[in-house]
């Protein structure tokens, strides 16, 4: 007997086929939740876990990516797919990349992370998420939209980072409006800290019609001076990086601060867009590493507690491969020891809950690089090389004049020498903009004087060996040179009159070859003349004494 059509189909009425797409769907998607929720508990530190998990994960969001485009029709008509289900794949994959770059700290992952953020937003899949009445729907908005940020702001596309800020206002307005929500201090707090991370460089390249240019101050061909025929220098290679952040007042954007920010940049090369070398935009191959272009290995740690970081370096540590370098870099607010008992100062605690110079005596049994942004940095000063390895500290000054101290929340004036020297020494001369042509003379000029700063580093008959057995490699070797760089420019500097103000290092360097030698006393004139700020620097050594 023919069975009674109620007008209401029953699932026996949609085809086999049809169901069975719904139903792998249904799969595909748990499957890539379950996996995805697995990456927040694997551990941050260590390489071997994670990367057979990473790859499964991409595996199925790949296949339920594909299956989606194949199938919309019958999972929109059978499944009621909406668009907003397929924007939250999307979002995901593009976390997926994200979280890839971090671990790899290969930065083509930050451009396909980028792509499929950016195709949310083309094919507008959250628009009629406003429609609904869910707030939870609308957060994974607002949510998206951070991170897409996080992304812009790594791949330096500050034109984009302020439209995406002006829309995640309107949107959060829009939210705290329909729904009386408890977050909407947290929401604003996200949208002032984006302000701030936008607004914190210091000088800004202006190009003729004023509109603002936008320079990466990340590692480019030809941006390293190269080594001389016949140099003798180390073999080591920077493998592992671990930037730790502990400013209590410095601007910061999702667990970065600005120091962080830069100083990650400093350890990069210039992002290859991988869709271009591999002509398959969009596909998820992680796999398919570019030609060697290998940056060192990061850890970003943003206020972690004592034990936390002992566990990362540890974990550094135990995977450094031979002939590698570890690098840690510290930018913390300084803590001074009451009573008697700091041992001349030795014992100075670097921050609260960080880290004492003795911490880090283990880990000098392997190639450690330092650098110590802090206004008690001189705890390192006296660091002791147990194990006979190279061994070299970077350390900050401690005490900046007053009209430089100002502009501290905005970042750290000695990080900012080691990220960008030309935007560091621009700063501390109170220029504000500079225009394009005259910013790229002068940044050709310093190509120039990173060529001679090498060569004393190199040449010098006094200098301690550890500088050059890092000097081989292409990043430790331009935070050496730009170091020098920043010392010697500061010396000359009229404001900056006590030695507290100007950097040191451990082991010290030979001054006459280096931070005090003559023709990069006439280098640094002739940059300051160049800008038209040359009164701001003693002229004649003589002046200085």
């Amino acid at each position: 007997p023919l069975s009674v059509m109620t007008g209401a189909e029953t699932e026996d009425d949609i085809p086999l086929g049809e169901r069975k797409t719904v139903t792998d769907f249904c799969y595909l998607l748990d499957k890539s939740k379950q996996l995805f929720n697995g990456l927040r508990d694997l551990p941050q530190y260590g390489h071997k876990q994670w990367q057979s998990y990473f790859g499964r994960t991409f595996d199925v969001y790949t296949k339920l990516w594909k299956f989606q485009q194949q199938h919309r029709q019958v999972l929109d008509s059978r499944y009621g797919l909406k668009r907003w289900q397929i924007g939250e794949v999307a979002s995901k994959i593009g976390q997926l990349y994200y979280h890839y770059y971090l671990r790899t700290s290969e930065t083509s992952y930050l451009n396909e992370a980028f792509s499929f953020y950016s195709a949310i937003r083309q094919r507008s899949y959250y628009f009629q998420v406003n429609k609904e009445d869910r707030p939870e729907l609308v957060v994974k908005k607002l949510r998206y939209y951070a991170r897409y940020i996080v992304v812009c702001l790594l791949l330096n596309k500050m034109d984009l980072v302020k439209v995406l800020v002006k829309e995640l206002s309107e949107e959060i307005e829009d939210y705290t409006q329909r729904f009386n929500t408890e977050d909407q201090l947290e929401w604003n707090l996200v949208l002032q800290e984006v302000a701030a991370f936008v607004e914190a460089d210091p000088v800004v390249v202006l190009n003729d019609n004023n509109s603002v240019v936008v320079t990466s101050n990340r590692l480019q061909e030809g941006s390293v001076p190269p080594l001389e025929q016949g140099m003798v220098v180390g073999q080591l290679v920077l493998a592992d990086a671990l930037i730790i952040g502990n400013c209590n007042n410095q601007v910061k954007f999702s667990e970065l601060t600005i120091d962080m920010f830069r100083m990650l940049q400093a350890l990069e090369r210039e992002p290859v867009n991988l869709a271009t070398q591999t002509s398959k935009q969009g596909t998820l191959e992680p796999n398919e590493k570019p030609a060697k272009r290998e940056n060192p290995h990061k850890y970003l740690l943003y206020k972690p507690t004592f034990s936390q970081l002992f566990t990362f370096l540890s974990a550094s540590f135990k995977e450094l491969p031979a002939n590698s370098v570890l690098l840690v870099y510290l930018s913390a607010t300084g803590v001074f020891p009451t009573g008697h008992s700091d041992y001349e100062g030795k014992m100075q605690r670097m921050s609260k809950r960080v880290l004492h110079p003795g911490d880090l005596f283990p880990f000098t049994r392997k190639p450690l690089f330092v650098i110590v942004d802090s206004s008690n940095s001189t705890a390192y000063k006296n660091f002791t090389n147990l194990f006979g390895q190279p061994l070299v500290c970077l350390l900050s000054p401690t005490v900046y004049p007053k009209s430089v101290q100002d502009q501290s929340q905005r970042g750290s004036l000695f990080t900012l020498f080691l990220y960008s020297p030309l935007l560091a020494f621009s700063s501390v001369c109170g220029l504000s903009s500079v225009r394009r042509g005259l910013w790229e003379r002068a940044q050709e000029f310093l190509r120039k004087v990173y060529r001679d700063i090498g060569q004393m580093i190199t040449r010098s008959r006094t200098i301690d060996q550890a500088f050059l057995q890092f000097f081989g490699d292409e990043f430790l070797r331009l935070l050496l040179i730009r170091f020098v760089f920043c010392s010697a420019a500061l010396r000359l500097h009229k404001l900056f009159r006590e030695s507290r103000s100007f950097p040191e290092s451990y082991p010290e360097l030979p001054k006459q070859d280096t931070v005090e030698s003559s023709l990069l006393q006439k280098h640094i004139l002739e940059l300051a003349t160049m800008l038209d700020v040359q009164s701001l620097f003693w002229d004649d050594s003589l002046e200085a004494y």
